[in-house]
């Protein structure tokens, strides 16, 4: 029986960059399982076509993700953009990894067990402005621009922790924008800080955010919150920290639906899986069930 191959694709740099010194024991531990690992190291300068390149000459049975979300969000837009159906593994080793959290996805022996004996399970994609996938979330608002403001060292010694230091920080200066949202639709007007697009029910290193998001039920779950005073927000924050839903919350506005189209008179740029993304107005559908994700 010839041997099964992935290819490891691993971003340096991600979270405190320790990944690279586990790199000789992920690939000792596939090996004792009769699987070739192949390496795709990730640069800022990556291209779709250069990855494409190195999946149709190794020719891998599955893909594994080894950074944070935004190193996942490459891979399935690479995957997606050349339609490759191959499953994919996740080794979450970035500041964030909220959909490998919500699959209860660690690093370790069991989970090369999964990846060895193919158990895999089909997900939802969110899609912005036909041509953008991601996996988690789509957002836009006064949070957003956090995980990118959030200086490099700071995201390295303290984690997801540096983006709530930050974001405290600026509750005080939160300004609510007009949004008008379309569901499946339906007309919706709210004056909001921020709206989040989920696919699973979890974000910014929270387990669960909203009790009813699934990540394989055609729909996608969209969240604001509302203009409020900066004492609600910090209540609304407390609950959220605490691990609650908050989709029940009065100020919160939540709605479930396979499309949506988000227009706003302000100027907003959206953060999709954590990496800049397009100017309002966008339109976000989900895609059932487009990809296999190597898991329990």
């Amino acid at each position: 029986m010839p041997l099964k191959k992935i290819l490891l694709v691993y971003n340096p740099v991600s979270g405190n960059a320790k990944f690279k010194s586990k790199l000789d024991g992920i690939i000792d531990a596939f090996q004792r399982r009769k699987i070739l690992l192949a390496t795709y190291r990730t640069t800022p300068n990556d291209s779709a076509r250069e990855f494409a390149e190195c999946v149709k000459i190794f020719q891998p049975d599955g893909i594994i993700s080894a950074g944070g979300d935004g190193t996942l969000h490459a891979v399935i837009n690479w995957l997606m953009k050349f339609n490759f159906d191959l499953p994919v593994g996740i080794i979450g080793s970035g500041t964030s990894n909220d959909f490998a959290t919500h699959l209860q996805i660690s690093d370790d022996e069991n989970y090369f067990d999964v990846i060895a004996d193919n158990r895999t399970r089909q997900v939802d994609l969110g899609l912005m402005n036909g041509r953008e996938y991601f996996i988690n979330v789509a957002s836009a608002g006064v949070l957003t621009s956090i995980a990118h403001e959030v200086d490099a060292r700071q995201k390295n010694s303290l984690g997801k922790i540096a983006y709530y230091i930050h974001g405290f920080g600026e509750i005080p200066n939160f300004k609510a924008v007009p949004l008008k949202i379309s569901a499946d639709g339906k007309i919706f007007n709210v004056d909001a800080f921020l709206f989040l697009t989920l696919n699973s029910p979890a974000v910014a290193g929270l387990k669960k955010v909203v009790d009813a998001a699934q990540i394989d039920d055609g729909k996608l779950d969209f969240i604001a919150i509302k203009k409020c005073s900066p004492r609600k927000i910090f209540t609304l924050t407390k609950k959220i920290l605490s691990g609650n839903c908050v989709d029940d919350d009065e100020n919160i506005f939540y709605v479930q639906a396979k499309s949506f189209e988000i227009t706003s008179t302000a100027e907003l740029i959206s953060d999709v899986d954590g990496e800049i993304g397009d100017a309002l107005p966008i339109k976000i559908e989900c895609v059932p069930r487009a990809i296999k994700i190597f898991c329990r």
